[in-house]
């Protein structure tokens, strides 16, 4: 079992509803109009269909449906990878407000209609009265193929979009040869003038203070010399400056330190101050010795800076962006001779060809295996659906050009009846044989998917007689495996049933509002005599609808059949 139970308020023509559902196979019934596919539309909005305003109930600020389902198995990677909690119920909530604004919920944690729509896939497999449409269209035809044959194409598409972003880069490069060789040649002469400097990373700021210290170096040494002086006394050999004063004072302090403690501490301060100003004499006559006027270095060093600018100013750049400057030239050309490089740019094309050709040969091959099977499985279907003798193709052929999804043109052929050639199905005169068709291949490939859960909306819709109570086993039996909703408006197909729903509408001075009841025993009975005879339940309709029911026995087990693991290539 999947879908337990959905919750509405104020959806539509439904006030308030909260609807308990069981396994296996159930029918909802109903007179025209009375709201049966109203659930289906709800079912469809809490899983992320489109909100629109008109699904609020008039009169209501807006509509909000719920919807809780078993937790199988196989969603729990989804969640996980989602970073929603993984619980043994799953509960989905949608609201919609007046201007169609809509929010979304995963087990109470917010999330976008695209997330309830993947995971909606996960949960559901919704079958419409018109599905047959979606058979006319290309890419729901390969679809239906490919799950059949336990294949995918996406390994084809990824290789189709890496041909295609090579054959762009290498159209690109030979349309633009001409531009390149000219942009080529203009980093090359701007990263030659600049590699003459060859800056350093480091080098400007290097430069700079060097340079300041050159241009000053008079004032240094003459500042070097009057601090000599300072200390030592009046020239730099003499005495009498700030060395003679300490060393004085020290021994003052020293002398009568026997007579004074505290003179103690303060001689070792002087004597560590000696000793400091002594190391800075020394210091200054090491520099006085080690520096001198050099104007051929001042001059070299001012020559430097001189380029420096110049070259900063040409490409407007402050000097110390020049060496970045120089490296993103440097990357720029290997980008330019790796794009002018036709050769390389062809190999990789054609390599990526070939990769797709692999590619798509593998799922030809799936293709071509899966669809003789697909033909006789609907085929066989065809024929309890009052088609006895009609005949169903999957037709393979060649693109004239290879596509994302392959070099395989499919379409689903039909033949209605012996002896008739096969047609593409969309110019299938006859209604009823669309219904019957889209229900076979229905019914064929429900088992494909994992979903566990299957609603049939209608797609009995133009059958009746011996095919309506086909419908039904068929219906039935796929109950026995799967949880299975269907809407309907034939007995045969309702007397099949495991569960039944009826759909009524009731007025009152609120409005006009749906009601959903679970009925069995003589309610059931009731129901399928106003099935049988409308309004006017006779007793031969209600005797008619009590054998139907008392005749209509359970279905055999069937076993769903096993997926094709699907190869790497495939």
């Amino acid at each position: 079992m999947a879908l337990r139970r959905i919750t509405l308020r104020d959806f539509v023509i439904v006030e308030a509803l909260e609807l308990e559902l069981q396994g296996g196979f159930t029918v909802l019934t109903g007179e025209t109009g009375a709201g049966k596919s109203i659930l289906i539309d709800a079912v469809q909005l809490v899983l992320g269909a489109r909100a629109d305003a008109a699904l609020v109930r008039e009169g209501c600020a807006r509509t909000d449906v719920c919807a809780e389902f078993d937790a199988t198995g196989h969603i729990r990677p989804w969640l996980e990878e989602a970073g929603l909690e993984g619980e043994d119920l799953l509960l989905l909530r949608r609201t919609v407000d007046t201007q169609g604004k809509s929010r979304g919920w995963i087990n109470g944690t917010p999330a976008t209609a695209t997330q309830l729509r993947a995971l909606g896939e996960l949960l559901l497999d919704i079958h419409g009265q018109h599905a047959w449409q979606s058979l006319t269209r290309p890419e729901s035809v390969r679809g239906l193929l490919d799950a059949y044959a336990g294949t995918s194409d996406r390994p084809t598409v990824e290789r189709w979009n890496q041909w295609r972003q090579d054959q762009k880069a290498l159209a690109q490069a030979r349309a633009a040869q001409a531009t390149l060789q000219q942009e080529r040649e203009r980093l090359q002469w701007q990263i030659a003038e600049v590699d003459k400097l060859a800056p350093g990373d480091d080098e400007w700021s290097e430069l700079d203070a060097q340079h300041k210290r050159l241009s000053n170096a008079s004032a240094l040494m003459d500042a070097a010399n009057a601090a000599i002086a300072a200390l030592s006394g009046g020239d730099a050999e003499g005495g009498g400056g700030a060395l003679d004063g300490l060393s004085r004072a020290q021994d003052l302090l020293q002398g009568h330190e026997h007579l004074e403690a505290e003179f103690a501490s303060a001689a070792d301060i002087l004597d560590s101050a000696v000793a400091q100003a002594s190391d800075v004499v020394h210091s200054l006559h090491a520099y006085l010795r080690h520096n001198d006027l050099d104007p051929e270095r001042l001059a070299a060093v001012d020559a430097r800076l001189s380029l420096w600018m110049t070259l900063a100013r040409r490409y407007k750049r402050s000097p110390v962006e020049l060496p970045a400057l120089l490296h993103g030239w440097k990357a720029e050309l290997q980008q330019l001779d790796a794009a002018a490089d036709l050769v390389a740019l062809e190999k990789a094309e054609a390599a990526s060809a070939r990769a797709y050709q692999a590619a798509a040969r593998a799922l030809s091959l799936a293709r071509a295996k899966g669809a003789p099977r697909l033909s006789a499985a609907i085929t066989q279907a065809m024929q309890g659906l009052g088609m006895a003798g009609g005949q169903f193709e999957v037709a393979l052929g060649k693109l004239a050009e290879p596509a994302a999804h392959g070099t395989d043109d499919v379409a689903f052929l039909v033949a209605g009846h012996p002896g008739a050639s096969p047609r593409p199905i969309g110019k299938v005169a006859s209604g009823g044989e669309l219904s019957r068709i889209s229900l076979a291949i229905a019914v064929t490939t429900s088992a494909l998917g994992e979903a566990p859960t299957l609603i049939f909306d209608e797609v009995d819709s133009g059958v009746g007689g011996a095919v309506a109570d086909t419908v039904g086993r068929l219906m039935q039996q796929l109950g026995r495996d799967r949880q299975v909703l269907t809407v309907t408006h034939l007995p045969k197909v309702a007397a099949r049933a495991d569960h039944h729903l009826v759909v009524s509408k009731r007025s009152g001075a609120k409005g006009t509002a749906s009601q959903v009841v679970a009925v069995q025993g003589e309610d059931r009975i009731s129901e399928m005599a106003r099935m049988l005879g409308g309004d006017d339940s006779s007793k031969v309709t209600v005797a008619h609808a009590r054998e139907m029911l008392a005749i209509a026995p359970p279905a055999a087990p069937v076993r769903r059949p096993k997926r094709r693991k699907q190869a790497d290539g495939a």
